[in-house]
């Protein structure tokens, strides 16, 4: 019997930290749809220390920041966090629409072209 309720108990802590970061994921996602940047950023950072064991949510939190960082014009950020998803995990759906966000980035000129940011970086 005491094992059980041990058993119990961890389950429904497990669940019970499953909930929370689904609810901090779910309420940035609200707070982008409003606009409100800033409660998006406190969302993620609750929903990422909620989810260290589970690190295929990270490009998920991250593609979100980095869309948030586009709105408050911070292009180069919104780039650097494009640029990590696309290395750390490569063949995710959020590495192909990292991909994008950085292509259309430079189409708009807010973001060199990776050739000539490599030469640029050189010259220096």
């Amino acid at each position: 019997m005491r094992t059980l309720s041990i058993l119990i108990l961890a389950l429904s802590a497990v669940g019970c930290t499953r909930w929370s970061l689904d609810h901090h994921l779910n309420s940035a996602y609200r707070a982008y749809e409003r606009g409100d940047c800033q409660q998006v950023m406190l969302e993620l950072s609750q929903a990422e220390r909620k989810s260290r064991s589970r690190g295929y949510l990270q490009p998920e939190i991250s593609l979100l920041r980095g869309q948030c960082l586009e709105r408050q014009n911070l292009f180069v950020d919104a780039a650097q966090t494009y640029e990590f998803i696309i290395s750390r995990y490569p063949v995710s759906e959020y590495a192909f629409r990292a991909r994008a966000r950085l292509e259309t980035l430079q189409q708009l000129g807010h973001y060199p072209p990776a050739k000539a940011a490599k030469a640029a970086s050189m010259a220096l």
